[in-house]
């Protein structure tokens, strides 16, 4: 169970310092230069978790196993970085942006595992689907 739960409970708290740091970022700073330096950290910290992790295995042998995802990943996260910088500047709130992108992603999510990935496409989902987008419309009512 504790495999199933950890992971969730890093990617919440992960994701709340995230935000703080993405909204923390100074209007007059270059986004790019501020993710330059972000991957700069995530580089030597993901080098040094390898290591400490697994030790024996040769960081360089596992980069011949890579296959486009990696490079895609790299791509779509500078994306993601930088929406979020930009988004905040534009005057998103904290506490809706989160919902309004999560609330769409789910939605999209839901039909790409239908499609890619042959996951059940349920009417539990689909008024799961219908719930998040009456929601965005009560965040969103000034």
């Amino acid at each position: 169970m504790l495999a199933y739960i950890w992971p969730m409970v890093l990617i919440i708290a992960s994701n709340t310092v995230y935000q703080i740091c993405s909204k923390g970022i100074p209007g007059s700073v270059s986004p790019f230069a501020s993710l330059t330096l972000t991957y700069l950290v995530g580089a030597v910290v993901s080098l040094l978790l390898h290591y400490v992790t697994q030790p024996a295995v040769n960081i360089f042998q596992e980069f011949t196993k890579m296959n486009w995802a990696p490079f895609v990943l790299g791509l779509v996260i500078v994306g993601l970085e930088v929406g979020w910088i930009y988004a905040y500047r534009a005057g998103w709130q904290v506490s809706t942006g989160m919902i309004v992108q999560c609330s769409f992603l789910t939605v999209v999510l839901i039909f790409v595992g239908y499609l890619l990935y042959h996951e059940a496409l349920t009417w539990s989902k689909l008024v799961g689907i219908s719930l998040c987008l009456v929601g965005l419309f009560f965040i969103n009512m000034k």
